[in-house]
């Protein structure tokens, strides 16, 4: 892509950076990917959300960057991407002015367990959180991205992206309680789901040491389903 001579002005540093959430090990996990250790790399051997530079010849706009990023990393095509934000200023590369657009993705367990890229790894979340220090403000990035996912999991089906193609109900109820952080109604909760048009019974049966249990799958939903209210917290 050439650059016309009369547009020739200074220009920031534009990448995506994408959150990209899971369910492993009963835990929300985040995927982090190792920096360069080279010396003239910023933050060399340090921990930061997958992305990098907008490709102006093969990226038709940010969304198409942030799925090439993801794809990367993880070999997935997320189920649901969404726009978080633009981080930018003079200070937050030392590289120089940079500008930043960030989105977060969920992808189900088993797409998630698959082999990922070498520099990347799975990191349990922590509150708002992961243990490794984050380089460039991927810290506050990923505090944006678990807000903004627990905000819209109070009144949206979100939780239903990361399931895997056949699940039973207290395994849908378990995810909702693994991305908010706390416990709900078992029968308030099923009554949401059944009526949400969200979910359907399949022909088959989950077998345990308890009765079997029935199955159900995703109906073929685009967009998530929206709630007429939210989960309250126990004693609202």
């Amino acid at each position: 892509m050439s650059i016309r001579p009369d547009l020739d002005f200074p220009r920031p540093l534009t990448t995506v950076d994408v959150a990209i959430f899971a369910i492993l090990r009963d835990a929300l996990q985040v995927l982090l990917v190792q920096r360069p250790r080279a010396d003239h790399e910023p933050f060399p051997g340090g921990w930061a959300l997958p992305g990098g530079f907008v490709d102006v010849d093969t990226d038709r706009d940010l969304e198409a960057c942030a799925v090439r990023k993801l794809k990367d990393k993880t070999g997935m095509v997320s189920p649901y991407l969404e726009q978080l934000g633009s981080w930018g200023g003079a200070d937050r590369d030392p590289r120089g002015w940079s500008a930043t657009h960030a989105y977060f993705a969920l992808l189900p367990e088993h797409a998630a367990g698959r082999a990922l890229a070498a520099d990347a790894q799975w990191f349990a979340v922590e509150g708002e959180k992961v243990r490794p220090k984050l380089a460039f403000d991927h810290a506050e990035i990923l505090q944006a991205a678990i807000q903004r996912l627990r905000a819209k999991v109070e009144y949206t089906s979100l939780p239903a992206y990361l399931m895997p193609a056949e699940f039973t109900l207290p395994e849908l109820q378990r995810t909702f309680e693994v991305v908010l952080g706390r416990p709900l109604e078992k029968s308030a909760f099923r009554t949401r789901m059944l009526s949400a048009d969200l979910i359907e019974p399949i022909a088959k049966m989950r077998k345990g040491p308890n009765r079997p249990a029935q199955l159900y799958r995703l109906k073929k939903a685009k967009a998530p389903v929206f709630f007429a209210r939210t989960f309250n917290p126990p004693g609202a």
